[in-house]
C-alpha cells in the first residue's frame, strides 16, 4: 500500500480540479495548473450509552487524493483511504477509495469510467465532507450498498441546469472486488430543479449483486427533495430495495451490514437554518425496516446537531443520536463530535 501513497505524492509534485462521483464536492472547472492534491480528515469522539457504557477516539475518515485536467476535456481523480478504522480496512492497510477518469467536453454527455460512487440517491451522492450530520442515516447506508464500484457512467447538467441526469452500468461487486458473475447492474438518477429554491428528483437501480447464487437479482428505487430558502435548508428522501443483498459488500462507508429480509426501505429527512455564516442547527428523523414482512421491526432515530464553521475548511459537529426501537427500546443512544478539516 506504501506505493500507491508515493505515487499520490509524486503527482502532486507534477502539476485542475475534477470532481464526480468521489467524495469530494463536484466541479466543472478545469485548470492548467496541474495536478492538485486534495483531502481531509474527520477525527471523532464517541460516547455510547450502552450497558455498560463505550467511549473512543476514531478518525471517522483520513482521505487523500490527487485531481486534475489533461488537455483536452479530459479529467482524472484519485482517493486514498488512510484511516484503519473504516470497515472495508479491517487490518489498517490504506485502500483505493475512488479512481476514475471523466471526458467532459459536451455539457450534457459526459462519460466517467473507474471506481467511483453510485449515482444512486441525494445522501449517498452527497459528499462525505459535505454531509450535514456526522452519520449518513441507516437506510442510506444499508439499502444504497455497495456505495462503490466499478463500472462507466454517462452524466449531463449543473446546478444551475432544470435537470441533471445520472445513468451508469456497474459491475455490482463493490469496492476492490473482482466480478464473480457476467451480469451487470443498471443504475441512475434525476434531478429536477423547477424553481430556484426546489429540487426534486429520484434514483433506480436493476442489479445482480455478488452473491452465491448467479441469478439472484435486486430491484431499488428513491424519491427524493430539496428546499433551499435564505438560510433554510430541508431534505428528505424514501429509499425501497427489494431481492437479493450482496454477501461481501459492507453496509456503505464503514457501517456494519445487517441481517434483511427480501424487501427493505425507509426515510429520512432533516432541516437546518445557518446562522452569521458559522451557526448550524440540525434536526434529522429517520425510519428503516429491515423487513417489510415482519411486524415491529422499524428503527427510529432522531440526530439534533449544532455545527460550527470556523471557516471554509474547517467545522465541528456535535451529534446527539435518540435511537428507538418499534419492538422495544434499547440502550444505544450515542454521542459523536467530529472536527473536520479539508485541504
Amino acid at each position: 500500500m506504501k506505493i500507491y501513497l508515493f505515487i499520490l505524492a509524486a503527482l502532486a509534485l507534477l502539476s485542475g480540479p475534477s470532481f464526480s462521483q468521489g467524495c469530494e464536492e463536484s466541479s466543472e472547472e478545469s485548470s492548467d495548473e496541474g495536478p492538485k492534491l486534495i483531502g481531509f480528515i474527520q477525527p471523532q469522539y464517541e460516547y455510547h450509552f450502552t450497558d455498560p457504557t463505550t467511549n473512543t477516539l476514531k478518525f471517522k475518515r483520513a482521505r487523500l487524493g490527487v485531481t486534475g485536467s489533461i488537455p483536452y476535456d479530459f479529467h482524472y481523480y484519485v482517493m486514498m483511504e488512510l484511516s484503519p478504522f473504516i470497515q472495508e480496512s479491517e487490518n489498517g492497510d490504506p485502500f483505493l477509495l475512488d479512481a476514475f477518469i471523466s471526458y467532459r467536453r459536451y455539457d450534457w454527455a459526459k462519460i466517467s469510467v473507474g471506481s467511483f460512487k453510485q449515482p444512486f440517491g441525494l445522501e449517498v451522492s452527497t459528499a462525505c465532507s459535505g454531509l450535514h450530520t456526522i452519520e449518513r442515516s441507516k437506510v442510506s447506508d444499508q439499502l444504497v450498498s455497495p456505495q462503490r464500484d466499478i463500472g462507466l457512467m454517462f452524466f449531463g447538467g449543473n446546478n444551475e441546469t432544470l435537470f441533471k441526469y445520472y445513468v451508469a452500468i456497474m459491475n455490482g461487486s463493490g469496492l476492490g472486488l473482482k466480478d464473480n458473475n457476467s451480469k451487470k447492474d443498471l443504475m441512475g438518477r434525476l434531478t429536477i430543479k423547477p424553481l430556484e429554491w426546489l429540487q426534486i428528483g429520484g434514483s433506480f437501480r436493476n442489479g445482480y449483486p455478488r452473491t452465491n447464487d448467479d441469478d439472484t437479482d435486486r430491484q431499488s428505487w428513491a424519491a427524493e427533495v430539496e428546499i433551499s430558502k435564505g438560510n433554510f435548508l430541508v431534505q428528505g428522501e424514501y429509499i425501497n430495495d427489494k431481492g437479493a443483498v450482496s454477501d461481501v459488500a459492507g453496509g456503505g462507508c464503514g457501517a456494519d451490514p445487517v441481517v434483511m429480509g427480501d424487501e427493505r426501505g425507509g426515510y429520512w429527512m432533516q432541516g437546518m437554518y445557518m446562522y452569521n455564516y458559522q451557526w448550524q442547527p440540525v434536526i434529522k428523523f429517520e425510519m428503516f425496516d429491515k423487513d417489510k414482512a415482519t411486524d415491529n421491526d422499524e428503527e427510529y432515530i432522531t440526530t439534533f446537531g449544532l455545527n460550527y464553521f470556523f471557516n471554509d475548511q474547517t467545522r465541528l459537529q456535535l451529534n446527539y443520536q435518540y435511537k428507538s426501537e418499534k419492538a422495544g427500546e434499547m440502550d444505544n443512544d450515542a454521542l459523536l463530535v467530529q472536527l473536520q478539516v479539508k485541504f
